[in-house]
């Protein structure tokens, strides 16, 4: 099928009445491989040139010699301790001849490992030698063995390693700025943060006072001349004010003891006008 739309007149016809379009038609049925500034491409420039390193496809990728060899040894389920060189090096030997085919400077490593490979090979094909002691020589195979083993464990230990969280893959640290200013600025106080402040030290002060305590000698015999002082040239004066009351206490209890001395012997008198009348004191009137 070339299309929907109508042949134009431009459109060629064969003998065999297959039509050529001699340009693209507006509308199509195909779908377009690829757009080239913008305009849609139908089919492939025929002078269009792709290197083959574009269209291949790696399915392993290997880090070294060792690594194909440990990879080789696993898929084929060989026994490491026991490794049957000759289908081991026949294998390694295909790859390297792929890998050499593309990039020789890659492939140079490789083929020092399949020298050693072969040579391997060779030492196994020959009868063993034993030694100036009478034992039998080393196997071929030991020391490469020996390096596969190292290899392999260095391996999955780096894999534990990767698997590990590691910062900027599997999570990021927590960054915070801190903007700060040359010059400090404190805290303005208020009112209430002083009041606050001064009661507690009101009330630390109370904890730690110290109490001191004085005798003093107070006289009956004198506040009984004080008080009788105050009566002298009075008519009456109230009770409450014979007692001073700035000067503690001690002082009162006194004042009371001489007031009751002054009344039983009789050099005062205390009278009342009714029941919860004011108290007066006066001198105690004497005959002449």
């Amino acid at each position: 099928m070339i299309g929907k739309t109508a042949h134009s007149a431009r459109d060629a016809v064969e003998a065999d009445g297959t039509v050529v379009l001699a340009t693209m038609p507006d509308v199509i049925d195909q779908v377009a491989l690829a757009r080239l500034y913008g305009e849609p491409l139908f089919a492939l420039p025929n002078d269009l040139y792709i290197p083959p390193e574009a269209l291949q496809v790696f399915l392993e990728a290997f880090e070294g010699p060792l690594d194909l060899l440990l990879y080789l040894i696993r898929k084929q389920n060989f026994n490491i301790l026991d490794i049957p060189m000759a289908g081991l090096t026949r294998q390694y030997l295909t790859y390297v001849d792929e890998v050499r085919r593309t990039n020789l400077e890659l492939a140079a490593e490789y083929l020092l490992m399949a020298a050693m490979l072969i040579e391997i090979k060779s030492r196994m094909l020959l009868p063993p030698r034993k030694t100036a002691e009478g034992e039998e020589a080393e196997d071929p195979r030991a020391e490469l063995v020996r390096r596969l083993l190292e290899y392999e464990q260095t391996k999955v230990q780096a894999a534990a390693i990767s698997a590990m969280p590691q910062a900027g893959r599997d999570f990021w640290k927590g960054q915070v700025y801190i903007e700060q200013s040359l010059k400090p600025r404190f805290p303005d106080v208020n009112v209430v943060d002083l009041r606050d402040a001064w009661a507690d030290i009101l009330k630390r002060a109370k904890l730690v006072q110290h109490h001191k305590i004085s005798r003093e000698e107070l006289s009956v015999r004198e506040h009984m001349s004080i008080v009788l002082r105050k009566l002298q040239g009075r008519q009456f004066v109230e009770f409450e004010n014979l007692f001073d009351v700035t000067r503690g206490t001690p002082v009162l209890i006194v004042t009371f003891i001489a007031l009751l001395e002054l009344g039983k012997e009789t050099l005062v008198d205390i009278t009342q006008a009714e029941a919860f009348a004011p108290i007066y004191v006066r001198l105690a009137y004497s005959p002449a």
